[in-house]
């Protein structure tokens, strides 16, 4: 199996070159939302290992929110994030960017502060990386050229089911299994049809991944007797909290929501990214850290195949903190609508979305923390409105394709890989053609 990872360098941008920024990434699209993947400065088209990537400028809106606790707002600096999601590890990615793509990047980078034309590329990348708190990755393991050797077997099958309909239409569900099978290794045969083997997992990601399964519900026993000493303690101040936390849940500009609009519902997939200031003090902050530890710990061994809880329309998603734990931002890559993609929090796993978020200000109030919050529909998603940024640059590499059509090609390659079926699955198997 080769493991998927993600890369985000994050870097201040020169305030007097925030323009020209601009500019160029809007060189890279076709249109606002749709990037074009053979653009000069990073031609996306050219590199297997990148399921999706983005560029974006970090415009914080709601930054003067801090300003409901008795709080002065602080000035941070305008970030450039550049992003993706990728199989294998950063590093060789970010060798093989310098050497596609060195020159764009240069160019993008310019803008930035602490850049200059001396600069190592792949050091300073590695240097302004910021990694996540948590993360998930809808199937571990499918690669991008998996993806699109197994769509093209689902296409041919369709084809050859199509042609050859009148022939098939009396076998029994493991009959045609058969045949679908000597179907597939003929076209293999003759070149039409690739369908590549799975590399060997590398030995250290097995070991790192083996030793986060069980680092993390050891320490939790060990630490046990501490945290039941503590909970009292803890949620009283969290209720106590909880009751006053302001309401930060206007509508959002109009205007604001419109250019937002402009980037977004151009494919079956979308792009999200959100981005706020922590409500302050260290139960908030412990809260948030405790929540996501055990969401990354979750989506890193339990949903691994397709589904995060009850959701399956995220390919990719992450949490990562900015500005010394003070902001955090949220990206994620998923099917549908931004209306179906919020509706599907609220109703799948509103309690986890109220865990997570309402550690920010301005969230809609919660009781005992998963409780009511998002409940409120339109405070929730009027808030969510109002820390949604836009994207300037997003990248797909299977456009056209949702998280549940990987699913099905996945299982129906499995389904043709195994010699033999009983008769329940190879009717799932026809159920899936």
């Amino acid at each position: 199996m080769t493991p998927q990872s993600n890369f985000m360098v994050l870097a201040a941008i020169d305030p007097s070159r925030e323009t020209k920024l601009r500019r160029l990434l809007d060189l890279m699209n076709e249109a606002p939302g749709r990037v074009n993947p053979t653009n000069s400065l990073i031609p996306f088209a050219q590199f297997d290992r990148i399921h999706f990537a983005r560029l974006l400028i970090l415009h914080d809106q709601t930054v003067g929110d801090v300003s409901v606790y008795g709080l002065t707002p602080q000035t941070y600096p305008l970030y450039l994030g550049f992003l993706g999601d990728i199989d294998g590890e950063p590093a060789s990615l970010f060798r093989e960017l310098t050497e596609k793509a060195g020159a764009g990047l240069r160019t993008i980078f310019s803008c930035c502060t602490g850049f200059s034309s001396g600069t190592d590329l792949v050091r300073w990348m590695q240097t302004h990386e910021a990694p996540p708190i948590a993360n998930y990755i809808n199937w571990q393991g499918r690669t991008v050229r998996r993806a699109w050797e197994e769509e093209k077997l689902y296409n041919v099958l369709q084809s050859y089911l199509q042609i050859n309909s009148p022939a098939l239409a009396n076998l029994s569900p493991r009959e045609l299994h058969r045949s679908l099978r000597e179907f597939v290794e003929r076209e293999k045969a003759a070149g039409r049809l690739t369908l590549s083997p799975e590399k060997a997992t590398p030995l250290a990601w097995k070991i790192r991944n083996m030793l986060h399964l069980i680092a993390f519900p050891i320490l939790s026993l060990l630490a046990l007797p501490l945290l039941a000493i503590a909970a009292p303690f803890y949620l009283w101040q969290l209720r106590r909290r909880e009751k006053s936390d302001p309401e930060l849940c206007d509508r959002v500009d109009q205007t604001y929501s419109d250019d937002l609009a402009r980037a977004e519902d151009h494919l079956v997939t979308n792009q999200f990214t959100a981005m706020g200031s922590l409500k302050p003090g260290l139960i908030r902050l412990l809260t948030v850290i405790g929540i996501l530890t055990v969401v990354n710990w979750g989506a890193r061994h339990l949903f691994t195949r397709g589904r995060l809880a009850r959701i399956r329309t995220i390919h990719f998603a992450r949490w990562v903190f900015l500005d010394q734990r003070k902001r955090m931002v949220f990206f994620s890559n998923y099917d549908g609508t931004v209306e179906a993609y919020m509706d599907d929090f609220i109703n799948k796993t509103g309690f986890g979305l109220n865990m997570v978020f309402s550690n920010g200000i301005g969230y809609p109030r919660t009781n005992w923390l998963a409780l009511d919050g998002c409940l409120d529909e339109r405070k929730y998603k009027d808030f969510l409105r109002r820390h949604t940024l836009p994207t300037q640059v997003w990248y797909k590499a299977y456009p056209g394709l949702t998280a549940i059509d990987l699913e099905r090609n996945s299982r129906i390659r499995q389904g043709l890989e195994t010699a033999s079926l009983s008769d329940r699955q190879a009717r799932e198997l026809v159920a899936l053609l």
